[in-house]
């Protein structure tokens, strides 16, 4: 593709401010990483958060790139290579890449869910639903992004604007009809998904996360609410488009005046489109009867706990907006057995239950000590810590919560980053310490998150339920800033042969 025709829907709608140097240039291929230029490549320079990509200008021409994308116009009089000046190229990335590689996107039915807690269950429940209806389904997300058989581990939550589609591309090229996908409030704020169409938009919840860098609660909902404001009938694609929202929350009751498109809301305890009733938790799954616009019947679900409840009636609204049956959704549902380290039991032969959890925010914290609670024979353990080198505010709060809910406490290291692991054990202490009056809970501090794990092991009794939250399917631990092979499953495993329980 030559440049001139890449960047003409950007001229037309006056994005483009200056240009330089004959635009009839073919593009071979378009990245804003500089180490990734080659001959013939367009770079987008692009002012991240910690690099600006305007300061390896030269180093892309030296590497062979054919022209530049710049946002500072002062660029433009220091290179010899075509340069076209654009008011925003961070929000361009996207659409440059949509356009270089076909528009993915329009050849998708393209799901989008958003929120603190649920998105990864939610999504993966979507793409059941849809297979049993023999839809293709790609899925993009925190623990992986799947293209068919292929799984790739994830980078982000939502990739890059470049990496994001090209990954759609691939999906369009294997043949697959649908993608669901999470999309982070980082990818909205940072125009990650510039460039994609939406046909649904799913909201699940907001609570206290990633404060270190939305700042408050209201600009971090505002970067969720991005995606349905920008939800519109009026695109590109056929098809119906809605967005389905969790009626329970606060936030989300904030969403539907928003939104351009017809919404379903679903809920447990409101009036809602779609409802929850006689809902009947155990360790081994949950059930009840949703009700719909469109007819009732029993659910059945492997997964545990009241906020799954949640993530199943999301994906139900999923389901029935792309014109499945109920039975076929319902079916669609049965088939999830598990999602990788969302309540993730660990049986190595012990007599009490080990369960790993992505939990890592107050709210999931608080959810899936809920779900324990429902089901629990014995005491509750619980194993947690909070990543460094993030939101300070909710380390407290972390803590009080799981005083409040179990019987045994042991604070650990998460992801310390280049924090000092005790230093933030100390933070979540203060929000223990607050909890633990008129109680008899026990806590510990161990930074150590392996000798932790096998002292909450060594603790538990015939009946016990042990938590080790925060982590779920992660397979490291970041200290300083080296990334060290850490599998929480694994770790708990060789802790119950070890200490031979």
């Amino acid at each position: 593709m030559m440049l001139d025709e890449l960047i003409a829907p950007l001229q037309k709608q006056g994005e483009v401010t200056n240009h330089r140097g004959d635009l009839h240039v073919p593009i071979a291929s378009l990245t804003d990483d500089s180490r990734q230029v080659k001959p013939g490549t367009l770079f987008v320079a692009v002012k991240g958060e910690q690099d600006d990509g305007h300061a390896y200008v030269m180093q892309a021409v030296a590497a062979g790139a054919a022209a530049l994308i710049a946002q500072d116009a002062s660029v433009a009089t220091k290179q010899t290579v075509p340069i076209v000046v654009l008011r925003d190229s961070r929000r361009a990335l996207g659409l440059l890449a949509a356009r270089w590689l076909g528009d993915p996107a329009a050849h998708l039915r393209m799901i989008g869910v958003t929120g603190t807690n649920g998105k990864t269950t939610t999504t993966y429940l979507c793409k059941a639903v849809l297979e049993s209806a023999k839809r293709k389904v790609g899925m993009i997300g925190t623990i992986s992004y799947q293209i068919g058989p292929e799984r790739i581990d994830a980078s982000h939550t939502t990739p890059g604007a470049v990496e994001l589609q090209h990954l759609l591309a691939r999906m369009v090229q294997s043949g697959l009809d649908t993608v669901a996908m999470e999309v982070s409030s980082h990818a909205l704020a940072m125009d990650r998904t510039s460039g994609c169409e939406y046909d649904t938009a799913v909201f699940t919840n907001l609570t206290q996360d990633h404060l270190d860098y939305h700042q408050t609660m209201d600009k971090y909902f505002q970067a969720k609410l991005r995606l349905f404001a920008e939800l519109t009938t009026t695109g590109n694609k056929s098809g119906p488009k809605r967005a389905i929202v969790n009626a329970d929350d606060a936030w989300g009751r904030r969403i539907q005046p928003a939104c351009r498109v017809p919404v379903w809301t679903y809920s447990i305890r409101e009036a809602s489109d779609i409802r929850a009733y006689d809902v009947r938790l155990s360790v081994n799954g949950t059930a009840f009867r949703v009700v719909t616009r469109g007819g009732d019947c029993e659910i059945k679900s492997r997964l545990v706990g009241e906020h799954n409840v949640y993530n199943i009636l999301a994906a139900i609204g999923v389901g029935l907006n792309e014109g499945l049956s109920l039975d076929t959704v319902r079916d669609g549902i049965r088939t999830v057995q598990n999602v990788p380290g969302r309540f993730e039991h660990v049986d190595a032969g012990q007599p009490f239950t080990i369960v790993v959890d992505y939990a890592h925010t107050e709210d999931a914290l608080v959810r899936l000590l809920t779900a324990a609670h429902a089901v629990k024979t014995g005491r509750i353990i619980t194993v947690f810590g909070c990543g460094g080198d993030r939101d300070r505010g909710k380390r407290p709060k972390m803590g009080r919560a799981a005083t409040e809910r179990s019987d045994v406490v042991i604070l650990t290291s998460d992801n310390p980053r280049t924090e000092d692991p005790m230093a933030i054990l100390k933070e979540v202490e203060a929000g223990v310490r607050d909890a633990l009056r008129g109680t008899r809970v026990r806590y510990e501090m161990i930074a150590d998150r392996r000798t932790a794990i096998e002292t909450a092991i060594r603790e538990a009794k015939d009946g016990d339920m042990v938590l080790i939250a925060g982590k779920g399917h992660e397979d490291y631990q970041i200290l300083g800033k080296q990334k060290f092979h850490f599998d929480d499953r694994e770790v708990a495993r060789e802790a119950v042969e070890k200490l031979g329980r």
